[in-house]
């Protein structure tokens, strides 16, 4: 299954290279990155709790089956726009809020069937091998992605992707699920109620959902405003992005590795807020930067930054929820983690263009520093995890 979903998440991330560099092609505007970025993750926002629901009524590997099918059909839809020269911003759009809408009901299967294939002291190197996975992906991705994009065009990203979704596929179909959640009648309602009453139970798990949407909301943003500063404050091109995205995605890997070898550690929650007041200090220090090679340095620094910040706080979340309430507990952890990017990335596109992006970003980077102080000094459960 790890070699599948590495497969699958490489071609993601070649449509990412090239959908990011499409839009803001053909757009000339960072508003609709934003838009697009906010397209994307806002039905994760609107229907991860029913997701999350769903996964703990059936047989959650089914559930990622329909997931995957749904998304290898868009990109094959948006291939076929782009082949035969028809696109427009708003078909890539409505195509996102498709895989976006799939992604919504697939995450929270995905994040409650990965800690039932291993135990549960292993948890925290299953889900940093999977963020390794992922990150390895962001290497190999743009810089495939890149290469096809200025070589042979955005069709072969968008194709490629297509077809990267069989490798997941066959895995799925291949391995052994262990849990299969017990069949249920209790309106739906009333099972999001149990889980988050379940959040609201557990110390410190308040202070864990509010961090995931802070990461997401403060620090997601620079990934997606990469093409702005490639483009208009580093002055390159498609290369010059794919190369900070590859860079990103290496310390991403370096992070992800740090936090496998170490596995649970004492103290793992004040770790990963001192971890996460880095990377806002090093979200600052990039957006000011104007030399490329420096740029590099810090992207990558923030990449590591955020892996190990965030598979630290995934940990957490899953270490204390049973595996009955896990798709519930996940998909309100999902809401949550996945719905600060259209957030931030809406408010942001609209601002960059009327304060610029160094300016924008350097602020964000403050206020997720400051994020972490806060949980460090005044509301100290999540530190005591």
């Amino acid at each position: 299954m790890w070699m599948g979903a590495c497969t699958s998440t490489i071609g993601t991330w070649m449509q990412s290279t090239a959908q990011a560099w499409l839009v803001y092609d053909l757009s000339k505007d960072s508003f609709y990155l934003g838009l697009d970025t906010f397209l994307a993750q806002v039905p994760i926002v609107l229907f991860s709790l029913v997701g999350g629901v769903i996964a703990d009524r059936m047989n959650r590997r089914n559930l990622l089956l329909v997931s995957q099918y749904v998304q290898m059909t868009t990109a094959l839809i948006l291939t076929l726009l782009v082949f035969f020269k028809v696109v427009h911003v708003w078909h890539i759009l409505c195509l996102s809020f498709i895989v976006g809408a799939a992604q919504a009901f697939g995450g929270p299967a995905y994040q409650a069937l990965l800690p039932t294939l291993v135990g549960k002291d292993d948890i925290p190197n299953a889900i940093a091998m999977n963020s390794i996975q992922f990150n390895l992906a962001r290497v190999i991705g743009p810089a495939l992605g890149g290469i096809a994009l200025t070589t042979v065009g955005a069709a072969w990203c968008f194709g490629l992707n297509s077809l990267s979704f069989i490798a997941v596929i066959i895995s799925l179909y291949m391995i052994h699920v262990k849990y299969i959640p017990a069949k249920s009648s209790e309106p739906i309602l009333d099972s999001m109620r149990q889980g988050i009453g379940f959040i609201r139970r557990v110390p410190g798990m308040d202070g864990l959902i509010i961090l995931a949407f802070g990461m997401t909301l403060l620090g997601i943003p620079l990934l997606t405003f990469l093409p702005v500063f490639a483009k208009d404050v580093l002055h390159g091109g498609a290369k010059s992005f794919t190369q900070l995205l590859a860079f990103s995605g290496a310390g991403s890997v370096c992070g992800g590795l740090i936090v496998a070898a170490f596995g649970r550690i004492h103290g793992q929650g004040r770790t990963a807020l001192l971890v996460l007041v880095l990377m806002g200090c090093i979200i600052f220090g990039f957006s000011q930067s104007t030399r490329f090679p420096l740029s590099l340095v810090l992207i990558f620094m923030s990449g590591g930054a955020m892996m190990i910040s965030m598979s630290m706080v995934s940990s957490l979340v899953q270490a204390v929820a049973s595996d009955e309430m896990r798709g519930r507990v996940m998909s309100v952890y999902n809401v949550a983690f996945r719905g600060g990017m259209p957030v931030g990335s809406l408010i942001l596109g609209k601002l960059i263009p009327i304060f610029s992006a160094p300016v924008i970003m350097g602020w964000s980077g403050g206020l997720l520093a400051l994020l972490g102080l806060y949980f460090l000094v005044v509301q100290r459960r999540v530190a005591q995890l």
